[in-house]
């Protein structure tokens, strides 16, 4: 029996021919037919070099599983989302490994209704059953049938019908795609603006698929990904600016100077939206940083929840509650209407109209929140013993805290600041999130004061 190494928490990636490859791909739609019997399921895939290959091995082996394969082609995850929940579908599954690097590439499940599949719920007897690899023949009479769909004309109409287009006005985006799968999906939203005569200009940078990325992998998150979105904002005189991962389940916010804002910052602004338009909805937020969503949340008549983090955690959170809203400051984004999925499209459509809506500037909108609430960013930690360094935290401030919460890792609230420190749930790392009220110093003090307490660990 081989062991495999592609297969993670919530969901499989790899090394391309070390880690996974068409033989593995067969084997997994083998074992997800065999383990779910879905009789219908859409498959996509990235803009990577082998995504497309990958795809065809795992369709033949859900073809050879009795599995009737619908294929939406080049996509992004979302769309296999959508298509699964709107189509009425028994499952999804997505070829991407979305911001990681070129040599990797993997696997995003779901069951019915988008439901993520995780190792906790069919993962884990899926690597069982390819590990185990005793399949059987397959019968020709039984064999699924293969179909190429398209869903694109009634996905776009599904994510505008969140934001009121006659009411736009005029607005300038910078949009970089990173040459990943979100370029056909810009171009189709801009066509349905200038059909509707909705002033908005985009300028697209980056916007064309490639998966030889030669403008670098697509990852905002690192500072060095940024410049370029950053830089156009400003020579375009940009209102905002966005840009996607690779699968753009996520999408990143630059302000109209040019600034990253920081995810915490706009899972208030579209709590804000939502609440602005439906009061009294449950609000679902992660507890690395806090106090900004609460105080919005309360504000404008909703209600905080709080979840671990992680997508299986706020997904499974937001169905108990039937939240409208949920978001984790790492930039995914739950929608109740989206089947309590994630997406990277809605937030911005979201965000350009609430910035349309206040005539103000999303410099200041962001500027008011980070001065209320400024907050460290996440900060990752290499530490050999990382449950031992979190009791030692805990130990330092246990006498001295207001608040000690365990959801989720070690959250720690005092009266003007407050913490999380958490073991990552992909990585070797642990994780530190600072804020305070209207105290960068105090900030920024504290964070120093943590991380010196991890490092005499």
């Amino acid at each position: 029996m081989c062991s495999m190494k592609c297969f993670k928490t919530y969901d499989i990636r790899g090394k391309i021919n070390d880690e996974i490859d068409n033989n593995i791909a067969y084997k997994i739609g083998r074992a997800y037919g065999e383990l779910f019997s879905p009789k219908t399921v859409v498959v996509g895939h990235d803009v990577r070099l082998t995504s497309e290959s990958l795809k065809l091995s795992l369709s033949q082996g859900l073809l050879d599983s009795g599995v009737d394969v619908f294929d939406i082609g080049l996509s992004g995850t979302e769309e296999i989302y959508y298509a699964t929940f709107s189509l009425e579908l028994d499952g999804g599954i997505e070829i991407t490994a979305s911001h990681n690097p070129i040599e990797y590439n993997g696997m995003k499940l779901v069951g019915p209704k988008s439901r993520p599949i995780s190792r906790d719920n069919g993962l884990a007897e899926i690597e069982l059953l390819v590990e185990e690899n005793n399949f059987s023949k397959p019968v020709e009479q039984k064999r699924g049938c293969y179909k190429k769909i398209n869903i694109l004309d009634r996905y776009i109409s599904h994510l505008l019908s969140y934001i009121e287009l006659v009411q736009m006005k005029p607005m300038k985006l910078v949009i970089n795609s990173g040459n990943g799968a979100a370029g056909h999906v810009i171009d189709a939203i801009e066509k349905v603006f200038n059909q509707k005569m909705v002033p908005i200009e985009i300028f697209k940078i980056n916007n064309e698929p490639d998966g030889n990325f030669p403008h670098g992998i697509p990852n905002p998150l690192l500072p060095e990904c940024r410049s370029e979105t950053a830089n156009a904002v400003i020579n375009h005189n940009a209102d905002i600016g966005i840009a996607f991962d690779g699968d753009f389940d996520r999408c990143f916010f630059f302000d109209n100077k040019g600034n990253f804002i920081e995810g915490y910052y706009i899972v208030g602004l579209i709590a804000k939206s939502f609440l602005l338009k439906n009061k009294k909805e449950r609000i679902i937020h992660d507890p690395r940083l806090t106090w900004n969503t609460i105080d919005i949340v309360n504000k404008y008549g909703g209600i905080p929840v709080q979840s671990k983090t992680g997508h299986a955690f706020i997904k499974e959170h937001m169905r108990q509650e039937d939240a409208i809203y949920g978001g984790e400051m790492s930039a995914h984004h739950y929608f109740r209407d989206f089947s309590y999925c994630d997406s990277g499209m809605i937030p911005w459509l979201l965000v350009a109209e609430l910035v349309s809506n206040s005539g103000l500037p999303l410099s200041q909108l962001v500027s008011d929140m980070i001065a209320a609430y400024p907050s460290s960013g996440e900060i990752n930690i290499i530490i050999k013993e990382p449950y031992i360094a979190i009791a030692k935290v805990e130990g330092f401030y246990r006498d001295k805290a207001l608040f000690i919460d365990k959801l989720d890792g070690l959250s720690v609230e005092f009266h003007s600041w407050r913490f999380n420190l958490r073991v990552s749930n992909t990585e070797s790392l642990l994780r530190l999130n600072v804020e305070s009220k209207m105290d960068v110093d105090l900030m920024q003090e504290k964070t120093k004061e943590v991380l010196g307490i991890l490092h005499s660990s």
